[in-house]
């Protein structure tokens, strides 16, 4: 059951209070390179992020704001560090929330100068701590990094935003050791109802990214914790929007999309299934269907196993079958396949 956090609207979006769990991610170009971030924003967009935050190091970076809001359609959320003039000047030109830390971007009177202008403007402020920058004297009374650690170090920031007078705030506690994440998480929703931001930070490259983000925030999500997730990983933030799509899905809290299974490769393989199955799953990335396609490899078990999917192929020695609701529909030769199962996606979705 869903922990009934307070609800917070983001731009056209809302989180927290059991509204559906959304995907975020962060750009990797220079904010200041509205063409690069803008084009950017819009792969992310059309593959399924909901929110996306960039970061503002520079007062160019935050006026870019301005015109990149101007051609995205997701919420844009500042991530401002050390400098509480560029959180001031991100809000000016658009940013739907702004991410600091409290203690960095100068002392309470700058701070409650960038929480009065986040209350005129009526955008939320998130707020946190990664293990790696967890408070030394927190590091000292608690003997190390800890989840007490960083949930006191979270709330000790959540304070200070509710000091200056505003309350419109979700919280980000993370840590790149997984179950130091999820105790922390569960230490948090027992004593707050702020909105959180679930993640598992610098959890690596694309594979073991994906691996360790996958277990941490199924054992958080499964608790009902967390109102939007970012897979953290070294590489192309689209692979973040592919694998937090899947964790959602696989756990029941996503529905919507193409869902792609094939079968592990073996000596009865008679074609490139690996490219193929990559092929298809980039392939189906831009079509809105909820559907479950398989991708199979020889003739023993795939034939049986596409008809178990909504639609399937099935190939080996130079030709593939096309297997639609548990029928064989078409018989390709191997060069024209991927192209077929398209065609076939494509018209299934106009019906």
């Amino acid at each position: 059951m869903r922990e009934k956090t307070k609800v917070i609207p983001i731009g056209n979006k809302v989180i927290g209070g059991g509204n559906l769990i959304l995907i975020q991610s962060m750009t990797n170009t220079k904010t200041e390179d509205i063409e690069a971030t803008v084009a950017q924003i819009q792969k992310l967009e059309a593959a399924g992020c909901d929110i996306i935050r960039a970061a503002v190091p520079t007062m160019e970076a935050a006026r870019a704001f301005a015109e990149i809001k101007k051609r995205i359609n997701i919420p844009l959320v500042a991530d401002v560090h050390f400098d509480y003039r560029l959180a001031l000047a991100a809000i000016e030109n658009g940013a739907d929330k702004i991410r600091i830390n409290p203690g960095n971007i100068g002392g309470a009177k700058q701070l409650t100068e960038v929480v009065n202008l986040a209350k005129s403007h009526n955008i939320p402020i998130r707020v946190g701590v990664n293990s790696g920058s967890l408070e030394k004297e927190l590091v000292s009374k608690y003997g190390g990094v800890t989840a007490d650690g960083l949930t006191e170090s979270a709330l000790d920031k959540v304070r200070l935003i509710e000091a200056a007078g505003y309350d419109k705030i979700v919280i980000s506690i993370k840590s790149s050791d997984v179950l130091m994440s999820v105790a922390a998480h569960e230490k948090i929703t027992a004593v707050t109802d702020y909105p959180l931001h679930v993640g598992i930070t610098e959890s690596g490259t694309i594979i073991n990214g994906s691996i360790k983000s996958a277990v941490g925030l199924s054992l958080i999500l499964s608790q009902g914790i967390g109102d939007t997730i970012r897979v953290s990983l070294t590489g192309d933030p689209l692979e973040e929007i592919k694998a937090a799509k899947v964790i959602l899905r696989t756990l029941g809290l996503r529905k919507g999309g193409i869902e792609v299974i094939s079968c592990p490769t073996c000596g009865r393989t008679e074609i490139d299934l690996i490219a193929l199955a990559n092929q298809v799953e980039n392939m189906v990335a831009d079509i809105p269907l909820d559907l479950k396609v398989a991708v199979m490899g020889c003739a023993v078990n795939g034939p049986g196993e596409a008809r178990e999917a909504d639609i399937g192929i099935a190939a080996g020695k130079g030709e593939g079958l096309i297997i639609k609701k548990g029928e064989v529909v078409k018989k390709v030769p191997e060069s024209e396949l991927l192209a077929a199962l398209r065609e076939e996606l494509l018209c299934w979705e106009k019906t």
